[in-house]
């Protein structure tokens, strides 16, 4: 527990703002979280004393927990995610919307006692590394020592965070509780003017562990737009060439089921071993124009918060190994025979599993066992093949910058864009198919640009502009591409393999990068050239690997006339820089 002097050393305000959450949700006691191993141990201890916790068996899962939450609490809850300003303009057309005074009124209405026989914990953060200009800082409160231990390895907490608030100028109060966790009460609240998160009856991660989505993106998405920098929902990627003895720098942004975690994590193919790839971030950067007009990355968390069901052997080999210690499981199933979690994608399942709810499972029964959005939370340090980059408070400069969704025709396997304008046009056009853990109707095509679309804390045409404004200040963009790996032929079989392959697409950008091979120009942007591509190993033959390339240029004009819908949702508010780029590759794609 923090002593008195650290907690003297917090400005005035922020002290003052906890006691007054304290009168106002009334707790039978109040701990000021260090983040130390003692504290960690004791937080376990009280979770598995009250039945909450299940310890994992220790000889393979070292210092390991599954925890299962409410059955309808299992995943963000976008109708109750609000933007609280004093305008809806404010919010934009994508975000919900709620004026800030009726939130508040709401949102302390149903805090008022809330705590009562609990134990307020409050939480000291840094997100990003320490020492750096770019990193932030914040204090969570909630009554869940779930949230505690998630957020101890997400985030650098306690008397790190409490030297860092002493040096910053601003940080973020957040404010959660589990309450009764009614669904007909359950809202997560974000109030940007204010630099105030407020969530209640929840205890999912994305909703009540306060410094990933509602921090990470949506308050510091409104702080970026301010200050001139981006919050995106990107990983980071470090690839070392050791033949060409340099080093790239990737950032992505892909939406749900679209790669995203497994191109964070990738594993070159064995005859790729003079490319060494390492994670830099998985979720989220924050982009800065560098002193020298690049633009840099840091990654602000400090674990993943990574969805289990699928993850394996196939599709992220890189990982698996990191969670055999010191990692909490939510909503897995459980092998009651060893005492081992157990979802979908990791191994073949024994006869008898207990699912994430904690009912009996039988092989064959047709129900997953975990439940999709099952989640893994482990630190960043103990991973095997992070970089060190991650930790440097000056970030890392890109070389590449790749947006991408899943779709199952008409998006080549990659292009590029043919400036970092058109670049950003492609993030704004990202469009993907909805699958089964996202929506009860799969395949249909959705808009989400950048992926940002459930995240961006303001008015989304406001966001193209920032970006526009930010391309303004770099002097050297990165090469920005689009990436696709769920393209099916006509008998609706995938036809680029994916997973650990997708490396060789990285190494035609990285070729792009040094100018080392040409490509295709088409209205859209630049394809490969086949023979550029490193097809070495693969047994797909030449008219498949041209079949992802194929240019359908009516299913273009339709691709292009829907996203322009999409734009005038945001009317006056979507810049002229962005119609401009949209209009001339529409007029190109015509003349083709």
């Amino acid at each position: 527990m923090l002593d008195e002097k650290d907690i003297k050393s917090l400005p005035g305000s922020l002290v003052s703002w906890v006691y007054e959450v304290k009168e106002r949700t009334k707790p039978d006691k109040v701990y000021w979280c260090d983040g130390s191993d003692e504290e960690n141990a004791e937080l376990n201890n009280l979770l598995t004393n009250e039945g909450k916790w299940i310890k994992l068996n220790e000889k393979e899962y070292e210092n390991c927990y599954l925890y299962r939450t409410q059955r309808d609490d299992v995943a963000r809850v976008e109708d109750r995610t609000l933007i609280c300003t004093e305008n809806a303009e404010e919010a934009g057309p994508t975000n919900r919307w709620m004026k800030k005074e009726k939130a508040f009124k709401m949102m302390w209405g149903l805090f008022d006692g809330v705590m009562r026989g609990k134990t307020m914990y409050i939480i000291p953060y840094l997100m990003g590394p320490e020492n750096s200009d770019f990193s932030q800082v914040g204090i969570e409160i909630t009554d869940s020592a779930y949230v505690v231990l998630n957020m101890r390895i997400l985030t650098r907490m306690g008397q790190v965070a409490v030297k860092e608030i002493g040096k910053k100028k601003k940080y973020v109060r957040a404010l959660h509780s589990t309450g009764d966790l009614s669904i007909k009460n359950r809202y997560i609240c974000h109030f940007p003017d204010e630099l105030l998160l407020m969530s209640i009856n929840t205890e999912y991660g994305g909703n009540a562990i306060l410094s990933k989505k509602p921090h990470a993106l949506r308050i510091a998405s409104v702080a970026a737009r301010d200050e001139g920098w981006l919050a995106e929902h990107m990983f980071l990627l470090e690839v070392s060439d050791k033949k060409r003895k340099n080093k790239y720098y990737i950032s992505g942004a892909l939406p749900s089921a679209s790669g995203k975690t497994n191109l964070a994590m990738i594993k070159p193919p064995s005859n790729f071993n003079e490319f060494e790839a390492r994670t830099v971030g998985d979720d989220i950067s924050w982009l800065f124009v560098g002193k020298g007009g690049e633009l840099r990355g840091i990654n602000p968390e400090n674990g993943f918060f990574g969805v289990a069901y699928g993850t394996g052997p196939s599709s992220n080999p890189n990982i698996l190994e990191s969670l055999k210690k010191n990692t909490i499981f939510t909503n897995v199933a459980l092998n009651p025979k060893n005492n081992t979690p157990w979802w979908e994608g990791l191994s073949e399942p024994t006869e008898l599993l207990y699912d994430w709810t904690g009912t009996e499972w039988h092989t064959g029964n047709g129900k997953e066992a975990a439940h999709k959005n099952s989640r893994f939370t482990t630190p960043l340090k103990q991973y095997k093949f992070k970089s060190k980059s991650y930790e440097d408070p000056n970030g890392v400069e890109l070389s590449i910058m790749l947006f991408g969704g899943r779709r199952s025709s008409l998006i080549p396997l990659v292009y590029e864009a043919k400036t970092f304008e058109q670049g950003i046009l492609l993030g704004a056009m990202t469009r993907a198919e909805t699958t089964a853990a996202q929506s009860a109707s799969t395949g249909i095509v959705r808009s989400d640009p950048m992926s940002m679309l459930a995240f961006c804390g303001y008015n989304m045409g406001d966001y193209f502009k920032h970006w526009f404004d930010v391309a303004d200040k770099v002097k050297n963009p990165p090469k920005v591409f689009n990436v696709n790996w769920f393209r099916k032929d006509e008998k609706g079989n995938y036809i680029w393999p994916g997973f650990g392959e997708n490396f060789r697409v990285l190494k035609w950008m990285i070729d792009r990068v040094d100018k080392k091979v040409n490509a295709i120009e088409l209205p859209i942007g630049f394809i490969p050239n086949i023979k550029d591509l490193d097809l070495k190993g693969l047994n797909i033959r030449k008219e498949k690997i041209e079949e992802l390339f194929y240019f359908d240029k009516q299913g273009w004009l339709k691709e292009l006339n829907e996203v322009k819908v999409f734009f005038k949702k945001f009317e006056k508010n979507l810049p002229s820089k962005l119609w401009y780029e949209f209009d001339k590759m529409y007029k190109s794609v015509q003349e083709y």
